[in-house]
């Protein structure tokens, strides 16, 4: 009779791989899921992008679910008319380049049509709007109006406002991707062409530094 300890079945090599596997695969889903449920929502949806988020959370609307982030979209809309607007009359007035006097042009037509649009948004869904920059952007409009000379200004100009508007791009693409709000996506649609817009008039001013952005 063969010893006690042969007649037992020995697991195989493929056996026990296929077991280490599906272990760790286990314990790689249980890490995924746990902040999921902690939250209360894919991580897919969890602020990024310089979002703040204002505690109210997700609430039903006629239009559709308003997140935070969506909230907060609208409101910094709103913000960078408080400064971007006055940014362009002074490119208007101080600009000494056509280029830069184009885009100061650029600037009071995108965010005049984004002011009313936020506005229209911010009264559908009631969200609170602010009306006037924050000390950042009060600091950089400061700059320019102190900027000694016309070349000084339009190269404080140019690049505060592009330097702006390639962070708020991000923001813009993220919210048209996920907004499920139909009047949020549609803003978020119509920012995503000014923004672009504004980033080549910027541009072609010929004094945007790149290696600062």
């Amino acid at each position: 009779m063969p010893p006690a300890n042969l007649t037992r079945p020995i697991a195989s090599s493929r056996t026990i791989g296929t077991g280490l596997i599906i272990g760790a695969l286990a314990v790689t889903l249980a890490a995924i899921l746990i902040p999921v449920s902690l939250f209360g929502e894919s991580s897919a949806a969890l602020p990024r992008n310089g979002v703040t988020d204002d505690g109210g959370g997700t609430v039903s609307t006629q239009y559709g679910p308003l997140t935070a982030t969506d909230r907060d979209f609208v409101r910094k809309v709103r913000l960078a008319g408080t400064w971007e607007l006055p940014a362009g009359r002074l490119a208007q007035e101080r600009g000494g380049r056509d280029a830069v006097k184009t885009a100061g042009e650029h600037l009071i037509e995108g965010h005049t049509e984004l002011d009313r649009r936020s506005e229209e948004v911010g009264r559908a869904l009631g969200i609170q709007l602010p009306n006037q920059p924050n000390a950042q952007q009060q600091g950089w409009l400061n700059e320019m109006t102190s900027a000694g000379s016309s070349a000084q200004f339009e190269r404080v100009f140019a690049n505060r406002l592009r330097a702006a508007h390639g962070k708020v791009f991000n923001l813009v693409a993220q919210v048209r991707a996920e907004s499920r709000n139909s009047m949020v996506r549609s803003l978020a649609t119509r920012a995503n062409a000014i923004v672009l817009d504004h980033i080549t008039v910027l541009e072609d001013t010929g004094l945007v530094d790149f290696d600062t952005l």
